[in-house]
């Protein structure tokens, strides 16, 4: 009689795992690029996923017994550690992975829930673990020998739980801690085997830290809010240096967050927007100083900055190109032309996109784009402004606002937009509700308006034209605040102002670049080496340079006068 063997007892092979496809953006800072610069690591699951960014190439670490909670990667690259969650009361272990042989080092175990955060020391002496809300402690961990060196609190007794951890980038004995409440620079004493923390000071300010980055010369270090606002904190001092935005913070809070060699941070907010942005303002800063487009006659053409050079050139033969505009998102440029039609090129191809037929009778003469990428609104020689939907694949008019009597000569729509301006050569300069998609104020002087800008604080306008006058008007009510002499000759065509408003440009008939102080009202410096007209002027962002363009086909690049 033969025995029944149990399934228990037979040896089951493991099946082996092949490739993955899938991402899992739930674990906070989960996709990491190794510094080889040629591999991203990320969790799935219980696993981590080392995958060859040219090539499919996939590795697998496998080790955890529950999910993956968080990853970090050794500066130099040689070390992965990984953080799971367990269940409650259960220890939840830091695996240290070995990079170039894909293997396990070791097994840390010591917290207990979950791990919420890890980081190394600049040098891979340390790795430092924050435990989870059932653990709250603070560990730091021998590389070399693999166990713990010391343990604290993460945070006091009245605040809430520390949630993000980053190392100094310069000293393997200083790291800081941040979560609900709390910010603490630490102090490593190896011979005692204890760490210190320091509470850092926010004064009235209370927030929640969802991510922190440090300057790679251990400067300052950003912390990101659930607020949506940004805190720069000395670590020498414990004090904080500065906070932004003031207004206009980002939506879901301020989720990912980045030092960038050049200057400057990288800022990920919890509504998927990524944005670039400086102390002190933290405002996001738009668009590239390193390409700009101009349009003459039949031809639109794309420079690259720095070298002077075209890099391409979209013709429509027999036609006129007057004004042109960059969606916000780079992937098209918006134009019109005297035959009444908007046309949209790629501006990497030049291909053209769409044509938006009949968009005005006489012409379109003026051109703008909103920043969420969902309308254009162009202004005709017949006086029309026209407010147009785009969609993936559809251009359709959403209204027709008949208030001009002339040809509508500048277009600047406000940074919600809720509201544009339009300037015509009628006298007008009228403000539009873009919702109600009503006027809500015009503006009359004695003059054919060229150009107008949004002070960006948006409560005032400036305009100018043909009675080269610079005035100053009041969005709210429509009144002149002041008035300035613009030119002693001829009429002024172009105007721009800082993203900061601190300065504006113009350029006229006079054939003079001239920059202002807003405040004041006084012209601080004057470019001369046009020898026509000027019709528009740029100031690019980031406050680099100043781009103005003249009737004769002359573009003239000069150096901003003041550091952004």
């Amino acid at each position: 009689m033969d025995e029944k063997i149990s399934p228990e007892a037979k040896e089951v092979a493991d099946l082996e795992l092949d490739a993955v496809i899938g991402f899992n953006g739930h674990v906070p800072n989960g996709l990491k690029c190794h510094p080889d610069q040629e591999h991203l690591i990320y969790p799935l699951g219980c696993t981590i996923l080392i995958q060859a960014i040219n090539t499919q190439e996939q590795n697998f670490l496998h080790g955890h017994s529950n999910n993956v909670s968080c990853l970090t990667i050794s500066k130099n690259g040689d070390y992965i550690a990984s953080g799971q969650v367990t269940f409650m009361g259960f220890k939840a272990d830091i695996i240290l992975w070995d990079y170039k042989e894909r293997e396990l080092i070791a097994r840390l175990s010591l917290h207990k829930g979950k791990i919420e955060a890890l980081a190394f020391s600049p040098n891979d002496l340390y790795l430092v673990s924050l435990g989870g809300p059932d653990d709250g402690s603070v560990v730091v961990w021998s590389i070399a020998k693999r166990d713990a060196i010391c343990g604290s609190p993460a945070a006091g007794l009245n605040v809430g739980n520390a949630t993000t951890v980053v190392f100094s980038r310069c000293r393997d004995e200083t790291f800081v801690t941040a979560g609900n409440g709390t910010i603490r620079v630490w102090e490593l004493d190896l011979p005692n085997r204890k760490i210190w923390p320091t509470e850092c000071q926010t004064g009235q300010m209370k927030r929640i830290v969802m991510s922190i980055a440090m300057a790679d010369d251990d400067s300052f270090f950003y912390l990101g809010t659930t607020t949506g606002d940004i805190l720069k904190m000395n670590p020498r001092t414990k004090l904080l240096a500065d906070t932004g935005p003031a207004k206009d913070k980002y939506s879901l809070g301020v989720s990912a967050i980045r030092c960038l060699k050049m200057g400057g941070l990288l800022v990920g907010s919890g509504a998927g927007l990524v944005v670039f942005c400086k102390s002190p303002s933290y405002k996001p800063a738009n668009g590239t100083a390193e390409l700009f487009a101009t349009c003459a006659k039949k031809d639109i053409r794309v420079w690259h900055t720095m070298s002077n050079r075209e890099l391409l050139r979209i013709t429509v033969p027999n036609m006129t190109c007057h004004a042109i505009d960059f969606m916000r998102d780079g992937k098209s440029i918006i134009s019109a032309w005297n035959d009444g039609k908007i046309r949209a090129f790629a501006p990497e191809t030049g291909r053209l996109m769409y044509v938006i037929n009949s968009a005005h009778r006489i012409g379109v003469t003026a051109i703008a784009t909103t920043s969420d990428c969902k309308r254009v609104i162009s202004g005709g020689g017949e006086g029309e402004v026209r407010v147009w939907q785009i969609g993936c694949k559809t251009q359709k008019l959403e209204e027709a606002l008949k208030e001009h009597r002339s040809s509508v000569s500048c277009i600047r729509v406000k940074k919600n937009n809720e509201e544009c301006v339009t300037a015509s050569t009628d006298g007008t300069c009228i403000i539009w509700d873009l919702v109600r998609l009503k006027r809500n104020q015009m503006i009359l002087a004695n003059t054919l308006f060229q150009c107008v800008c949004y002070h960006p604080e948006e409560f005032q306008i400036i305009t100018s034209g043909a009675d080269r006058k610079i005035a100053y008007w009041e969005v709210f009510d429509g009144s002149v605040i002041r008035e300035l002499e613009g030119a002693l000759s001829g009429s002024v065509n172009g105007m721009d102002i800082t993203q900061e408003g601190a300065h504006f440009v113009t350029g006229g008939n006079d054939h003079l670049v001239k920059v202002w102080d807003y405040n004041e009202g006084e012209v601080t410096h004057v470019g001369m080496g046009h020898s026509g007209n000027i019709t528009r002027v740029r100031i690019s962002p980031g406050n680099k340079y100043i781009i103005s363009v003249s009737a004769d086909g002359a573009i003239l690049r000069w150096k901003y006068p003041y550091a952004s």
